[in-house]
């Protein structure tokens, strides 16, 4: 399919911690790649702490990213691309990349909410309230 009349479409950004809880969402345009998404995602968290750890598949794999996200703390864990040519991560945090299910199953609970299958919405703000509306039922559905 080509791009549409209102362009390329969204990208729908999530952390998530251990327990498949949603901690930040952002909504973006689908141009620009991920690793330039990450700063305002975790920009537009729902709680003060920021996490230890970061996993994320092999488009976050960016020395720029990795040394923006240890001056706040954070620790990268992304597998390499395979045209790298040095090896910064060794085999133990790589690890932690199986837990990376979690995520994926916040996004498939997140798909349970038919408004959010297709966006209708045409402005972002409206989209992206709706996104942290089916959050919060998440939310509320796991404590409660």
């Amino acid at each position: 399919m080509g791009p549409t009349k209102r362009g390329k479409g969204s990208k729908l950004m999530a952390v998530v911690d251990r327990h498949r809880l949603p901690l930040a969402v952002d909504v973006a345009s689908a141009s620009p790649a991920e690793v330039t998404l990450v700063t305002s995602t975790l920009d537009a968290r729902f709680v003060p702490d920021l996490p230890e750890r970061l996993i994320g598949d092999k488009a976050y794999d960016s020395d720029p990213l990795a040394a923006q996200l240890a001056e706040i703390g954070i620790e990268l864990i992304a597998p390499h691309r395979r045209n790298r040519k040095h090896k910064t991560q060794d085999g133990r945090p790589l690890r932690r990349y199986r837990r990376r299910w979690k995520v994926e199953r916040t996004f498939a609970w997140l798909q349970n909410f038919r408004r959010l299958v297709n966006r209708w919405e045409y402005d972002v703000v409206n989209f992206l309230g709706f996104v942290q509306l089916g959050c919060m039922v998440i939310l509320l559905r796991r404590c409660l």
